[in-house]
C-alpha cells in the first residue's frame, strides 16, 4: 500500500510538470524541421503622423544640399540663402493626417500605404523630371519606429526600432521575454489603422501565429502579455493577506488604546 501511494504522488507530481511545461513553451505544435513561409514583400508601409528622414545624394554633393537641410533657400534657384550646412541640420518630415509629405523644393506628395522603397523612388523620379539633380540617390527612414511592450515580461518599456521587420516574438525578447506568470496563449497586439484601435490576439503556444497579420509588428504597435491564473491567485493572496494584517493591527492598536483609557 505504501508503494502504491509513493507512485501514485510520483504519477501526479510528473503530470502537474509536464502541465507547467506546456504554459511556458512556445510553438508546441512545430515539428522538428518544419518550414513556414515568410512573406517576401513584406515592409512597413507609411502612415499618417509618421515621421521621417529624407537623404538625398548625388555624385554633385552640392546639388543634394538643398534637399537634405533645414537651411532657408531661395524659391527660384535652390540655393542656400544663409547657414551652413551639415549634418546636424537634416530635418525630421511629418506625413500630414492625410497621408501627405511636404518636402522642400519638391512639394507635396501622398505617401500613405507606400513603402520607404517606393517612396524614394516616388522622390527620385521627381527631382530628375524637375531637372534638379540628374543622378539622385534618395534614402527614406522612419524616425519614429518603436514599439511598446506591457505586461508580463522582464522589462516592460517602449523600444526604438533599427529595421522594418520585426516580429512579435523578437519584441518579446527585446523586452527579456515573458515572466513565467505571462499567458502566452492571450497575447494582445494593438494597431492603430485607419483611425481605429484593431486588437489582434495571439497564441504562440501555436504555429497559427506566423500566419497572423500582427505576427510582424509596425511603426507604434502595442504588445500586452496578460497574466496567467496563477499570477491573479497569487495577486489575490498578497491582497488577502495584507487586508488580515492591517485588520489585525487595527484591532491590536484599538485594544491597546482601550486598556489604556481604562487604567
Amino acid at each position: 500500500m505504501k508503494d502504491f501511494r509513493l507512485l501514485v504522488i510520483g504519477i501526479a507530481l510528473l503530470l502537474c510538470s509536464c502541465n507547467a511545461h506546456k504554459r511556458v513553451l512556445y510553438l508546441q505544435d512545430v515539428k522538428d524541421g518544419a518550414e513556414v513561409n515568410i512573406p517576401e514583400d513584406y515592409q512597413i508601409k507609411i502612415k499618417p503622423l509618421d515621421q521621417l528622414t529624407i537623404i538625398v545624394n548625388s555624385k554633385n554633393p552640392e546639388l543634394a544640399v538643398p534637399f537634405n537641410s533645414s537651411t532657408s533657400y531661395n524659391a527660384l534657384s535652390g540655393i542656400p540663402t544663409s547657414g551652413n550646412i551639415n549634418s546636424n541640420n537634416l530635418q525630421v518630415l511629418t506625413v500630414d493626417e492625410n497621408g501627405v509629405l511636404n518636402l522642400p523644393i519638391i512639394g507635396k506628395i501622398k505617401c500613405k500605404g507606400m513603402t520607404r522603397a517606393e517612396l524614394s523612388q516616388v522622390i527620385a523620379n521627381k527631382i530628375i523630371e524637375g531637372g534638379l539633380i540628374a543622378d539622385p540617390n534618395v534614402n527614406v527612414r522612419f524616425a519614429n519606429m518603436t514599439i511598446s511592450v506591457l505586461g508580463e515580461v522582464t522589462r516592460p518599456g517602449r523600444f526604438e526600432i533599427a529595421k522594418d521587420r520585426i516580429t512579435i516574438l523578437e519584441a518579446l525578447a527585446l523586452a527579456g521575454d515573458m515572466t513565467i506568470y505571462g499567458n502566452r496563449e492571450n497575447v494582445a497586439v494593438i494597431r492603430e489603422q485607419d483611425g481605429k484601435n484593431i486588437v489582434s490576439v495571439l497564441d504562440l503556444r501555436s504555429k497559427e501565429i506566423f500566419d497572423s497579420p500582427a505576427f510582424y509588428l509596425e511603426q507604434n504597435d502595442i504588445v500586452m502579455v496578460s497574466p496567467n491564473k496563477y499570477r491573479a491567485a497569487s495577486a489575490e493572496i498578497n491582497q488577502n493577506r495584507s487586508f488580515w494584517i492591517s485588520l489585525a493591527s487595527t484591532a491590536i492598536s484599538l485594544a491597546t488604546l482601550l486598556v489604556t483609557i481604562t487604567r
